[in-house]
């Protein structure tokens, strides 16, 4: 629960300067947990490709406090097939010194809000068990479970089981319009 004397953070757009941040928030938590399951943890380099590949087509989004990046979100495909064009894939990742203060809920909600206005239907996040701090984060933005995958993934010496949340994000139209990409939103100002 966030104080009334904190001061919520700004969130917009990520830019590829901000890489080197996004990195280092990242680093950690591939090194030291099973929350993410990439072994090692991209450079800055590295973020700067995604970024730039992803957001063409779905938004990044980074949360800066004080003139510093505390936290990201972005949204990706969540499958190649055309007929998922619709549904994206959401994470989000916030400083292990700001974690508990309402940085994770605020980029879900601005990453949200940009999924509907871009016409997607369907967000999914899985989420590594146990988590109980990410599964509350979700569930408080609308996500609610849909199952659990046992043992998909082995890393730190042990499987670990997923959980698959969806929220959605508009009315099922019978023929639904294109999903607008990111990079023509974003030029209208988020």
């Amino acid at each position: 629960m966030r104080s009334a004397n904190r001061p919520m953070p700004l969130v917009r757009a990520a830019l590829l300067k901000d890489a080197p941040a996004i990195a280092e928030i990242y680093a950690p938590i591939v090194r030291d947990t099973s929350i993410s399951f990439e072994i090692d943890p991209p450079d800055a380099e590295l973020m700067a490709e995604r970024i730039r590949g992803g957001s063409a087509t779905h938004p990044w989004l980074v949360a800066e406090l004080d003139g510093m990046v505390v936290g990201y979100a972005y949204a990706s495909r969540f499958r190649d097939r055309p007929a998922y064009r619709w549904s994206v894939e959401v994470s989000a990742y916030v400083s292990e010194s700001m974690r508990g203060r309402g940085i994770g809920r605020s980029l879900h909600q601005a990453l949200l809000e940009i999924l509907q206005r871009q016409g997607f239907r369907s967000a999914f996040a899985g989420i590594a068990l146990p988590n109980p701090a990410s599964v509350a984060m979700h569930e408080a933005v609308g996500f609610t479970l849909l199952g659990v995958y046992r043992e998909v993934g082995f890393k730190h010496g042990r499987w670990h089981d997923v959980g698959w949340w969806r929220r959605g994000l508009s009315e099922a139209l019978a023929i639904p319009a294109e999903p607008i990409p990111f990079a023509s939103l974003s030029s209208r100002g988020l």
